[in-house]
């Protein structure tokens, strides 16, 4: 009798654990662990981090509710040997097992790269890398190494052209050689057979139509007006004339805040002085956006050579196909400018 009921609170006792190791074991496989009653949240898993490392993070930053449940998982399903780096998205109310799945796997949240209105490699950098892993040091090291190596042709003055201006989805820690193996995957879609063969009947490689393009961008303050300035160019290239386009003037001067081209900066001996050597500058001026090139693609057909902004300050130009015409232009203009000027005096006293 004795043992019977010895028995029978051992079965109560090993009933009682049981069902409370079961609803425990229950509780931190699937209960919500992960940003209880929170919202989504981005986890970003640097290269070389340990688990150490995540767990810290998951409990310094409030992603997790339970870290000792958290952590008994991870090591259950070997996550603790197996972290890998990247970006990941974080659900609310995530149980232990769905999230240490998700990482685990590597399935990483894709987050967007834009670069645009850029004039020198080393602003690329900077913007290129602002939301990935990637250090500027590290993308211009690749890319300069890229230069040395690349098969394409492209050179330091050059190398800007390989990059088209657009959003583009990656992986946070992508390395750097493979996001100039992907700008260069961009460059070959851009640059189709289309494209290629309309600047060929133009006489124009690409890299010479981005250069083109650089100075069109440079001078249209108005998208819907870039076909007819790349005419103009292109009549100018045509007739093998000086392009004399201002805004290489600016670039050649190292001074990207000058407002007004002077004749002191015609004088500046620099191959990107179109006032002083023919033809295209060595490289392009700015990072020339999609609409840019396709404005020269598509140019308008015309005779005009010369261009002066018009004298109502609208970002538009006043064409001509000969120096009277424009020097007429250009009169209206300065006259208009001295007026504002006079005006700009008076409110100032």
């Amino acid at each position: 009798m004795k043992k019977r009921k010895i028995f029978a609170v051992f079965l109560v006792v090993f009933t009682v654990l049981l069902t409370t190791f079961s609803f425990y074991g229950y509780q931190i496989v699937r209960s919500p662990n992960i940003l209880v009653d929170k919202n989504d949240r981005i986890l970003l898993i640097p290269e070389g981090a340990d688990f150490s490392s995540v767990r810290d993070t998951l409990y310094k930053y409030d992603y997790v509710q339970d870290i000792v449940s958290f952590s008994f998982i991870a090591k259950l399903m070997d996550y603790d040997v197996s972290v890998k780096p990247g970006r990941y998205r974080l659900k609310k109310n995530m149980s232990n097992v769905e999230a240490i799945r998700l990482l685990r796997a590597g399935i990483q949240e894709p987050t967007y790269i834009t670069f645009n209105n850029l004039r020198l490699i080393e602003d690329l950098a900077a913007r290129i890398t602002q939301t990935i892993e990637m250090s500027p040091a590290a993308f211009l090291s690749t890319l300069n190494r890229y230069v040395k190596e690349n098969k394409k042709g492209f050179n330091d003055n050059t190398v800007l052209c390989l990059f088209i201006p657009n959003t583009y989805e990656v992986y946070w820690n992508i390395s750097p050689d493979a996001l100039i193996s992907r700008m260069e995957e961009e460059y070959e879609r851009f640059w189709n057979e289309t494209r290629i063969e309309k600047a060929a009947t133009l006489g124009l490689t690409p890299v010479e139509m981005s250069i083109l393009a650089s100075i069109v961008q440079a001078e249209a303050s108005n998208v819907d007006e870039g076909p007819v300035i790349a005419g103009l160019y292109l009549n100018r290239l045509r007739k093998n004339m000086y392009l004399q386009a201002d805004p290489t003037l600016v670039y050649a001067s190292g001074d990207f805040a000058l407002k007004r081209v002077l004749n002191v900066h015609k004088q500046i001996d620099s191959p990107y002085n179109t006032y002083k050597y023919k033809g295209l500058p060595p490289g392009p001026i700015n990072l020339p956006e999609i609409w840019a090139i396709d404005a020269i693609l598509d140019y308008q057909p015309h005779n005009y050579i010369y261009m002066c902004a018009k004298e109502d300050f609208s970002g538009y130009h006043n064409f001509a196909t000969n120096l009277r015409d424009h020097n007429r232009n250009a009169a209206r203009y300065q006259r208009a400018l001295s007026i504002e000027q006079r005006k700009a005096r008076q409110l100032g006293n």
